[in-house]
């Protein structure tokens, strides 16, 4: 029991310290879980045989993850994915495995072999793909959803997979292999329901299993969940969550199916269930340990003695593997119409072998399709192939994508053709509303934005906008700055929001300035370079939400507005102070801590104001409303509009 604990300790401190250095270096999760297994396995040797059969136990994390996965998706988004699942994902294995044993065989291996092996590399790694998807939040872009439906397909074509390895076996290596074999089933003896079944009743019990899963997950699921929910015990709706997940993976198991198929399947069946955040929170903690220790023993498995004896093969496998895969998925890039970065993304993320070829890999050994001294390499490149994927993403990241970010707005700016009172500046979610008011209200204006997907979007609802970098004076000058009474900026660049304030103050001091902060700081900076008003974009919205958290937990609706009112009041009161002690704390460091000593005495200043009866009368803010002089400096006039 002991030896238990020493090893369970080993695994989870490596991943403690790996992990994190390697999120702070940009390398990902993924990375540092497999150098911590780099470290504790062949470099420092503080683990040893059970690898492998932690290795096993650790796949059922890619089981889990699929779940999840399935959680996300209703069955109508997967029946919309169909030409891609089928079309993408089909040419994807095909073309990959006919290529490979096309090469393979002119290397001299025999067509069968070179089958198998075809198979074995045109798979690609699931749980490092979607970790990394998850984490640089890439799973929503063009080339992370084409790059799921690639992975969706392969995992279900493991089926046949499976199903077509005992037909390629070997008979010179049964003799060979059949030491492995019964090595291997004296620790790992499979049950099944289908053994010996002719193949009809093998297709009836698979159908059965499938239509059980939907039927039962449809039916059964949410009347199992209701009574373990009724309970009001956490650990017992754990308990209902992991059963149903291990059960259906038992199931698939015993027909001969992919268990990651089935709990994805089962992940689809219940995506509409009001019990789906529960449960994707339950077996999330359980996915993430359990993928985590599937990367440490890939690493930790990695055979120095037979990489060091073979490092040239092994190696130009490894960069083959990854070349080829990526020559075939930017093709069908091309072909599916995949555009900019999203066609790197797509045929970079999928360049690597993946955890199913080890089971594969093992599956051919049991059945004599290839010599265990050949596994033993392939293997090897497998794993190496998934351990240099971190890399893929970060040349992805660090190369590629920044490219395309300069190239997307390498576009000539828009010709100007109209003038108007007011321009603005960005026309993103705040930009838009500024914007919608107004021309509501009649009033002309020239909108301005950089981002050329955004500027086609607003032109496809009629909103008139041009392209270009409204902080260029040449396009400032052309859009009529020079007449214009005002110009709104709403970019989405602190820095320059700041400088186009300057620029504009300086250059044309009659224009008014009304400027977007993304918090207190750049609302400081803004009033020095002299912006007549600024706003940050979060401030009354969050007050509004706040007021009404406070009608919600019991305080009256009139208390809540007044209490409301009072916060904003004192806020502004303080405005001046603060900004006083900002300007001292920029030109001189030492003045911070008397910075944050009137941050924290307006703090003080808000909860004295929220309990003293003095400010229970009406509040400025509660009064009737009147409307603005007719001759305000502040309302333009009619003419002005236009």
């Amino acid at each position: 029991m002991t030896a238990y604990f020493i090893q369970a300790f080993i695994y989870l401190a490596a991943a403690v310290i790996a992990v994190p250095l390697a999120k702070r270096f940009g390398l990902g999760s993924v990375l540092g879980y497999l150098i911590a297994g780099v470290f504790i396995g062949p470099i420092a040797g503080l683990v040893g045989s059970e690898t492998n059969t932690l290795q096993h136990f650790a796949e059922f994390g890619v089981v889990m993850m699929l779940f999840l996965v399935g959680l996300e998706l209703e069955p109508r988004m997967l029946w919309d994915m169909r030409k891609k699942l089928i079309g993408l994902g089909g040419l994807q294995v095909g073309v990959t495995i006919l290529v490979v044993m096309g090469i393979a065989i002119a290397f001299g291996f025999s067509w069968s072999v070179a089958l198998t092996v075809g198979m074995i590399f045109s798979l690609s790694s699931t749980a490092i793909v979607l970790q990394t998807f998850n984490e640089k939040n890439l799973t929503k872009t063009e080339g992370g959803k084409n790059a799921f439906s690639v992975l969706l397909f392969q995992d279900i074509a493991v089926i046949p997979m499976l199903a077509f390895i005992p037909l390629l076996a070997l008979p010179e290596l049964v003799e060979k292999a059949r030491s492995v074999v019964s090595t291997a089933s004296e620790h790992h003896e499979e049950l099944s329901l289908v053994a010996g079944l002719p193949g009809w009743a093998y297709g009836i019990v698979v159908l059965l299993a499938i239509a059980s899963v939907v039927i039962g997950g449809h039916y059964l699921s949410r009347p199992l969940f209701r009574f373990v929910a009724s309970s009001s015990l956490r650990e017992i709706f754990t308990a209902a969550a992991l059963m149903l997940v291990i059960g259906i993976a038992a199931l698939m198991s015993l027909v001969g199916l992919s268990p990651a198929l089935g709990t994805f399947l089962a992940g689809v069946v219940l995506a509409n269930s009001e019990f789906r955040h529960e449960l994707e929170s339950v077996i999330e903690p359980f996915k993430g340990l359990l993928l985590g220790l599937f990367f440490i023993t890939v690493g930790a498995g990695i055979n120095f003695t037979v990489l060091i004896d073979n490092f040239g093969p092994v190696l130009a496998m490894t960069f083959g593997v990854i070349v080829i895969k990526a020559l075939v998925l930017f093709l069908l890039a091309m072909i599916f119409k995949i555009q900019n970065s999203d066609r790197w993304l797509f045929a970079l993320s999928l360049a690597q072998a993946g955890e199913f070829g080890f089971v594969l890999l093992s599956y051919s050994v049991q059945n004599h399709a290839i010599a265990v001294d050949t596994v033993q390499i392939l293997s090897l490149v497998v794993a190496l192939s998934m351990f240099l994927t971190p890399g893929l993403f970060i040349l992805f990241d660090k190369v590629i994508l920044p490219r395309y970010e300069q190239n997307k707005n390498t576009r000539d700016p828009d010709v100007i053709d109209e003038k108007g009172t007011v321009i603005i500046a960005g026309i993103g979610r705040f930009g838009q509303i500024v914007n919608r008011l107004l021309r509501t209200n009649g009033f002309k204006t020239v909108v301005i934005d950089h981002e050329t997907q955004q500027v086609e979007n607003m032109r496809k609802i009629n909103t008139k906008s041009f392209y270009g970098d409204a902080t260029k004076p040449d396009l400032l000058h052309t859009a009529g700055i020079a007449d214009a009474k005002m110009l709104v900026i709403a970019i989405d660049n602190p820095d320059r929001a700041v400088a186009l304030t300057e620029y504009i103050k300086h250059t044309y001091p009659h224009v008014i300035v009304l400027a977007r902060a993304f918090d207190r700081t750049t609302l400081y900076r803004l009033r020095k370079a002299g912006a007549d008003f600024m706003v940050s974009e979060t401030f009354h919205s969050a007050l509004k939400l706040g007021k009404h958290a406070l009608t919600r937990l019991g305080v009256h609706p009139f208390k809540a507005e007044q209490q409301s009112a009072l916060f904003f009041e004192t806020e502004l009161a303080q405005k001046n102070t603060l900004y006083e002690a900002w300007q001292r704390f920029t030109e001189d460091d030492k003045h911070l801590v008397h910075y944050r000593d009137m941050f924290i005495q307006l703090e003080e200043t808000l909860s004295r104001a929220m309990k003293d009866e003095r400010y229970r009368s009406f509040s400025k803010m509660e009064r009737s409303w009147t409307p603005p002089p007719k001759q305000s400096d502040c309302v333009f006039s009619q003419s002005e509009k236009e």
